[in-house]
């Protein structure tokens, strides 16, 4: 399998593609973003929403292209609040009928022009990343039940699931960089490394060293 990221325009989070000469099954864990993907060798054009837990995939061989989008993104471009596809694989018709894309750079196109930047939804992503859901609450001026409205439409989570999404996103991304376990435990926030592990286990399915072998 080969997979490679490029940047995207301003507010989208990157663009992707994804190339096996096999069918096989990737493991897709979660990390609060979004995707709206293309598979040229089927014609399916489909949105992939937010996860709560990993995803087997059955690829078959070819070329996937992927839009992704950051966390808070999905409402403004697919019209649905993001809870209405957490965990779900949607063809984009069902969300956008008139939608008409047939290349990647429509793709692209699409997101970058329908993408509306709410600064209110990056700084509730912010504070959930480095402190607790009541505080949260309190420092964006919501009580714990708008808040809790707030992150299920954006985000397709409630506050205290997008806390560990973010978190285990961000343990992710220090493992793949190398970073000892007990390291990556204090760096993203967790409790202490038996704390990470419960947490990969749960999200991921298997251990941390299983889920970033090459």
């Amino acid at each position: 399998m080969v997979y490679a990221e490029r940047p995207a325009p301003a507010g989208l989070a990157c663009l992707w593609t994804r190339t096996v000469s096999s069918p096989t099954v990737q493991r897709v864990v979660p990390d609060g973003c979004t995707d709206l993907m293309w598979a040229p060798a089927t014609g399916s054009l489909f949105v992939a929403g937010p996860d709560t837990r990993a995803q087997l995939a059955e690829v078959a061989p070819g070329t996937l292209y992927g839009v992704r989008l950051p966390p808070g993104a999905f409402p403004s471009v697919f019209g649905v609040p993001a809870h209405a596809v957490r965990d779900l694989r949607v063809p984009l018709s069902e969300l956008v009928p008139s939608a008409r894309l047939d290349s990647f750079s429509d793709m692209v196109a699409f997101c970058a022009a329908r993408l509306v930047v709410d600064p209110a939804l990056a700084a509730t992503a912010s504070l959930l990343r480095t402190c607790d859901v009541a505080s949260a609450a309190w420092e964006i001026g919501l009580s714990s039940r708008q808040l809790r409205r707030r992150c299920l439409d954006a985000f397709g989570y409630p506050p205290k699931v997008l806390q560990r999404v973010l978190r285990f996103d961000a343990a992710m991304r220090l493992a793949w960089d190398g970073m000892p376990f007990a390291s990556v435990a204090v760096e993203a926030g967790y409790a202490d490394q038996a704390h990470l592990a419960r947490e990969v286990r749960a999200l991921a399915g298997v251990p941390l060293g299983q889920l970033i072998r090459p």
